[in-house]
C-alpha cells in the first residue's frame, strides 16, 4: 500500500509541474496573441491543479489501514476522490460548451471575432503533445498500481489534449482560412466539450454507483457464486451480498452444510472458500461467510 502511495503521488507531483508550465504558458499566450480561445484553454488547465492536489491528498488517505472509524479500510476516499475529478471535468466541459456557444451566437449576430496571433497556435500545439505524453504516462502508472482516482487523472490530461486540439484548429481555420473562417474556433470548441463531458459520465457514474452500495458487475458475482457452488461440501448457499470499497470487493454469503459436520469442519469449509476467492481477487478481499446446518 505503501508503495502504491508513494507512485500514484509521483506521477501526480510531475502532472502537476507540467500543469503549472502550461497554464502560465496558455495565459501568457493567449493575452499576447490575443486569443479567447487559448485564454479559456488556459483557464481548463488551471482546473486540473485541483485534480492534482485531490489525488495525491485522497490516494494517501486510501492507503491507509483500517483503523476503529474505519473498519473497511479507507479505499472509499479514492473513490470520493475519483467523483470529484469527474465533477470537474463536467464543469469544465459544460464551461467551454457555454462560451462557445456563446461566441457562435456573437458571430451570428454580426460581431467580429478577432484573428489570434501564431504565438497562440504554437502554445495550443505544445500543449497537446505535452498532455498526451503525460496521459500515457498516468495511465500506465494508475493501471499498474490499480488506482482509479490516478487512472481519472490520465483522462483529465487527455481531455486537455482534446481541449487544446480544438483550440488549435480553432486559431489554425482563423489564421490561414480567413475572416469567415473563425467561427472553427468556437465550433471546435463545443465538439471538445462533449467529449470531455463524455469522460465525465464514464468516470463518475462507478463512483457514484460504489457511494451508493451498488453489488458488483454480474460477471464477477457469477464468479464468486461458481467458486462457492464448486467446493464439495457446500449444499447450496443465499443471502449473497457483494460490493465495492475503493479497489477492493466486500463479499458476505450464507452457506448450508450437511447437519453431521462437525463445528471445526464447518469452519475449515468456510475458510477453503475465504482462501479460493482471495486466490481470484486479493488477500485484501472483505470476506464474511456464515455456515449453517441444513
Amino acid at each position: 500500500m505503501e508503495n502504491r502511495g508513494k507512485e500514484a503521488k509521483r506521477v501526480t507531483i510531475v502532472g502537476f509541474f507540467v500543469n503549472l508550465v502550461l497554464t502560465l504558458a496558455k495565459i501568457t499566450a493567449g493575452i499576447l496573441g490575443k486569443s479567447a480561445a487559448m485564454l479559456a484553454d488556459g483557464v481548463h488547465s488551471l482546473s486540473d491543479f485541483v485534480t492534482d492536489i485531490v489525488v495525491i491528498a485522497f490516494v494517501n488517505v486510501s492507503g491507509k489501514d483500517s483503523d476503529d472509524n474505519h473498519k473497511y479500510g479507507h479505499g472509499k476516499f479514492e473513490t470520493f476522490a475519483t467523483l470529484i475529478i469527474s465533477l470537474a471535468l463536467a464543469g469544465v466541459g459544460i464551461g467551454i460548451f457555454i462560451n462557445g456557444l456563446e461566441k457562435i451566437i456573437e458571430y451570428l449576430n454580426g460581431r467580429e471575432i478577432e484573428q489570434p496571433g501564431m504565438i497562440a497556435l504554437w502554445a495550443a500545439l505544445i500543449s497537446i503533445v505535452s498532455k498526451e505524453i503525460l496521459f500515457r504516462y498516468t495511465i500506465i502508472v494508475g493501471k499498474r498500481i490499480n488506482s482509479p482516482a490516478v487512472i481519472a487523472n490520465g483522462w483529465h490530461h487527455r481531455s486537455d489534449a482534446f481541449s487544446s486540439l480544438g483550440t488549435a484548429l480553432g486559431i489554425s481555420g482563423a489564421i490561414f482560412l480567413g475572416e469567415s473562417w473563425r467561427i472553427l474556433d468556437p465550433i471546435a470548441g463545443i465538439v471538445v466539450s462533449l467529449f470531455i463531458m463524455k469522460v465525465s459520465y464514464d468516470l463518475g457514474m462507478p463512483s457514484v454507483k460504489e457511494l451508493l452500495e451498488a453489488s458488483l458487475p454480474k460477471d464477477v458475482v457469477n464468479e464468486i457464486e461458481t467458486i462457492i457452488n464448486t467446493h464439495p461440501d457446500v449444499i447450496k448457499y443465499h443471502h449473497l451480498k457483494t460490493r465495492k470499497v475503493g479497489t477492493l470487493y466486500a463479499i458476505d454469503v450464507h452457506i448450508k452444510l450437511n447437519k453431521e459436520i462437525s463445528f471445526v469442519r464447518s469452519h475449515d469449509i468456510a475458510t477453503e472458500i475465504e482462501l479460493s476467492i482471495r486466490e481470484k481477487y486479493g488477500n485484501g478481499t472483505h470476506i464474511n461467510i456464515h455456515t449453517e446446518p441444513l
